[in-house]
């Protein structure tokens, strides 16, 4: 038999966890991870948030070249090549680093990711169409789904596990400053920029002096509400050092009101420097917080790491071309027979049968869910006296990245498994319950305002499995809606477009809502904004055969 014929029956367990694993690092690295590496390299606010949310654009426009993906080569050559040209953006990024003008070139080459990545997207979903039969779509929607998710986590959780043990590794030794907080009168003595001990010889190796080493902040209602820290080193440094101070763990509402970076060099390294420590929450008892004071190669420890995904990048490259099938539909001929007009592809799009319903639905769908998601993690971490959990940073992030991660996953392959059993139709309305009626931990949580770990975590486990169950009906029906005539990956693109306008619209305004409301009638609120979705569903028509396996016939 001829070898594309053997490589079309691959089985999809060697090319689509690798795909979306894939397809899920650039994004979280240009989303997420650039945030982070700017503000580390002392980037201002105002200046990082600005260019990397024009990052996004990419993903919100990628529509409109779509067609040209469906309309020239295979999607295979498009993911080979996808994959390539992120290795070099990795690079470029990672080089970039260590040039004088590191920051427009990272941004440079962090555009080209986002380009390249949204057009890899396309590309892998349209094959992801084109490689797999409906009842394959319907049971791998919820691996794919577990791969992207894993991505999000290596890219969120163990990229920066990485860069920080390389920046603790490579700089200077951390300092740790203990902050109190306490009645006013027990703060005998502020300290000024007077207090400082300033060192008078530059010789040796600099080390971070802080002043003082254990900072008391009084309680909220005296004038003074502050503390003040200040920070020099010990010797001139050979090059420009940076130095991050900020809280390693303790009380929320003991917070750092300043940017938290400084930089030394050989001109500045003895002249203080200055960071604010205040009680931002309505705190009325004695609490602990520990902040650090890090002076690592921030430049070398991000450099490394994201060189790392460059090499990666060419490993999925290789793999891929010799690991993914060769859909017929996928070939160079067949897609010179089906070559339609750029016009004609999103026209065609516009007139499936039902289409005003489906893309309500698109929009509406998540209308509840989109809501949540902005204002979970507030909720969470606000201090009691405001109607928050009041949970550290670590609570939370093991309750959603841990307990509620396993809970998505399992959500999302069951959904996944019943779909192609039984098929989409049988399942899409348990799916939108499942989605939206969990949400109603929420409330209990803001009512009852509990603070048992244990139950905190079993309220957020119902949730994401909700969402995992759910979700795997949402991608079903895009996938649907796009197999529909012809030209699956650019109308699949469509698809992805109403999704991600579905979500912004709505998480826009859901931060302003819930000011307006407070945590208790916003989360009723959003069960209320479960209505529209179930009232979509109703319109909408799906064939009942879809995602079930077809039996072959004797």
């Amino acid at each position: 038999m001829p070898q594309p014929a053997k490589s079309i029956n691959r089985s999809p367990w060697t090319w689509i966890p690798s795909l979306y694993f894939a397809e899920g690092i650039p994004y979280i690295i240009v989303m997420f991870v650039a945030s982070d590496m700017y503000k580390t390299l002392g980037i201002p606010n105002s200046t990082l948030a600005f260019w990397t949310g024009l990052l996004y654009l990419p993903w919100v426009i990628k529509p409109l070249w779509s067609p040209f993906v469906d309309m020239y080569s295979s999607k295979r050559n498009w993911i080979f090549w996808m994959q390539l040209a992120l290795a070099v953006m990795f690079f470029g990024v990672s080089l970039s680093l260590h040039l004088p003008w590191w920051f427009p070139m990272t941004i440079f080459f962090l555009w080209g990711m986002a380009i390249f990545s949204a057009t890899h997207d396309i590309a892998a979903d349209g094959f992801y169409i084109l490689g797999l039969n409906e009842h394959d779509q319907a049971f791998f929607t919820g691996i794919r789904s577990t791969f992207y998710r894993l991505a999000m986590i290596a890219g969120l959780g163990l990229l920066g596990i990485i860069t920080g043990m390389i920046i603790d590794r490579t700089g200077l030794e951390t300092v740790q400053v203990d902050v109190n907080s306490v009645p006013a009168s027990e703060i005998t003595q502020v300290i000024t920029e007077d207090d400082v001990i300033v060192p008078k010889s530059n010789g040796g190796e600099p080390t971070i002096l802080v002043f003082p080493k254990e900072v008391n902040i009084p309680l909220p209602g005296v004038s003074q509400d502050s503390s003040n820290v200040f920070f020099v080193l010990s010797a001139s440094p050979e090059e420009k050092v940076i130095m991050s101070f900020g809280q390693k763990k303790g009380s929320q509402d003991i917070s750092l009101i300043t940017s938290g970076l400084m930089e030394f060099d050989q001109s500045n390294w003895n002249i203080p420097q200055k960071q604010t420590i205040k009680i931002t929450g309505n705190l009325r008892e004695r609490s602990h917080s520990v902040f650090e004071a890090k002076a690592g190669d921030i430049p070398f420890g991000w450099s490394v790491s994201i060189a790392f995904l460059g090499l990666l990048f060419i490993g999925f490259a290789l793999y891929h071309k010799f690991m993914l099938p060769r859909p017929p539909r996928d070939t160079v001929k067949n897609l010179e027979d089906e070559k339609d007009s750029y016009l004609e592809i999103f026209a065609s799009f516009f007139r499936k049968e039902g289409i005003l319903a489906s893309v309500l639905f698109m929009l509406l769908y998540r209308f509840s869910e989109a809501q949540l998601t902005k204002m979970a993690s507030p909720f969470l971490l606000d201090s009691r006296e405001s109607g928050g959990l009041a949970l550290s940073l670590t609570e939370k992030s093991f309750a959603y990245g841990t307990v509620g991660l396993v809970a998505l996953l399992v959500g999302g392959i069951l959904g996944g498994l019943l779909a192609s059993r039984h098929g989409l139709k049988t399942w899409i309305w348990w799916m939108a319950l499942a989605i939206n009626l969990p949400n109603t931990v929420y409330i209990f949580m803001a009512y009852t305002m509990p603070s048992n770990l244990v139950l905190i975590n079993a309220m957020i486990a119902i949730e994401q499995f909700g969402y995992g169950f759910g979700f795997t009906g949402y991608m079903l029906y895009m996938l649907y809606v796009a197999g529909q005539g012809k030209h699956e990956t650019a109308h699949f693109a469509l698809t992805t477009g109403f999704m991600a306008l579905g979500m912004m619209i709505p998480g826009m305004m859901s931060g302003w809502i819930q000011e307006y409301l407070g945590y208790q009638h916003f989360f009723v609120y959003v069960i209320l904004c479960t209505i529209p979705s179930f009232i979509a569903l109703y319109f909408i028509k799906i064939d009942s055969k879809f995602g079930k396996k077809v039996e072959a016939s004797t």
